[in-house]
C-alpha cells in the first residue's frame, strides 16, 4: 500500500467517523432505550445507526474489503484489507451522558493495523494516525509525554473496581502500587489522553478486537506502545495497555508478574 493511497483512507475513516458522530449526538443526553447484550454489554438505537451508517460508506466506496463490527459481526472475512468499526465505545458514558465515548474505526491490511480513528463527538475532537505518517490531533501532531518515573505516571483505566476484575485484579493492583495519580477517564478516551501526552498509561482489563484496532497505530504513531497485558503487539490479546513507551516494559512486567515479552 502505497503513503498515498494510506492517506486517502485515512481521509475518508476521519470523514466517515465524523459523520457517524453527528448520528451518535442525535441521542446523547436524550430519551432512548437501553437494551443489554447476552454478554451484558450496552447497546441503544444510536450504537446500530452509526454502525449501519458507517458500514454503508464503506461497502459503497470499497465494496471488495472486508469489515468487522461490533453490532453487527464480519462481512467478506477472508479480504485481505478490513475495516474494524466501534461505533460507540465507551456506552456506558454515553447512556450516562458523559462526554467522553468515540467513534471507532480502525483499518487492518493482511494482519497489520495500519491506520486509526478516534472521534470524540460530544468534545468535538479527533485524533488520527496512519502507519508511517505520524498521529495527529486537532490538525497538529500528537505526541506521548516523555514521563520515564513511574512512580510520577498518570495512569487511567477503563475499571479499578476489583470486583469486576477477575484473575487481572493482581495485575492492577501491582502497578496501583509503583505509579503516581491514578483516574478513571476510561475507554478510548483514556488512549487519546495517552496519545497526546496528557497522560502516560492507559489499561483495560477485557477488550475486544473493534476496541483495539483504531488504537494500536494511533498510540504507536504518537511514539508510544499497545500491547496486551503479556506484553504481545496484537489488537487481538483480549485486554490491552498503552503506554509512552518508556514505562512499558514495567508496566507489563507488574501487570503480567513475569519478565515483559518483545523487548
Amino acid at each position: 500500500m502505497t503513503v498515498e493511497s494510506l492517506r486517502h483512507l485515512l481521509e475518508f475513516a476521519v470523514e466517515t467517523a465524523g459523520a457517524a458522530g453527528k448520528i451518535t449526538l442525535q441521542y446523547f443526553q436524550g430519551d432512548f432505550e437501553i437494551e443489554r447484550k447476552p454478554d451484558s454489554s450496552l447497546v441503544t438505537a444510536a450504537d446500530r445507526a452509526a454502525e449501519q451508517y458507517i458500514r454503508q460508506a464503506i461497502e459503497s466506496r470499497f465494496p471488495e474489503d472486508g469489515l468487522v463490527g461490533e453490532e453487527f459481526g464480519q462481512a467478506r472475512p477472508q479480504a485481505r484489507r478490513r475495516w474494524i468499526i466501534d461505533p460507540i465505545d465507551g456506552t456506558f458514558s454515553f447512556v450516562s451522558g458523559v462526554p467522553l465515548y468515540g467513534v471507532l474505526i480502525g483499518i487492518e491490511e493482511g494482519d497489520e493495523p495500519v491506520a486509526g480513528v478516534i472521534h470524540l463527538p460530544a468534545l468535538g475532537e479527533t485524533v488520527a494516525a496512519a502507519r508511517g505518517q505520524g498521529c495527529h490531533w486537532q490538525g497538529r501532531r500528537a505526541r506521548v509525554s516523555q514521563t520515564g518515573d513511574l512512580s510520577e505516571a498518570v495512569l487511567l483505566a477503563t475499571e479499578m473496581n476489583p470486583a469486576r476484575l477477575g484473575e487481572r485484579r493482581a495485575g492492577l493492583e501491582r502497578v496501583l502500587q509503583e505509579v503516581g495519580p491514578a483516574r478513571t477517564w476510561g475507554d478510548c478516551y483514556g488512549y487519546v489522553l495517552v496519545a497526546t501526552g496528557r497522560a502516560d498509561i492507559m489499561l483495560d482489563a477485557a477488550m475486544n478486537v473493534w476496541d483495539c484496532a483504531a488504537l494500536l497505530p494511533i498510540i504507536e504513531e504518537a511514539g508510544g506502545r499497545f500491547t496486551d497485558w503479556a506484553g504481545r503487539r496484537t489488537i487481538r490479546g483480549g485486554n490491552a495497555v498503552a503506554t509512552n513507551g518508556l514505562l512499558h516494559r514495567r508496566v507489563v512486567e507488574l501487570l503480567s508478574g513475569e519478565e515483559a515479552l518483545g523487548e
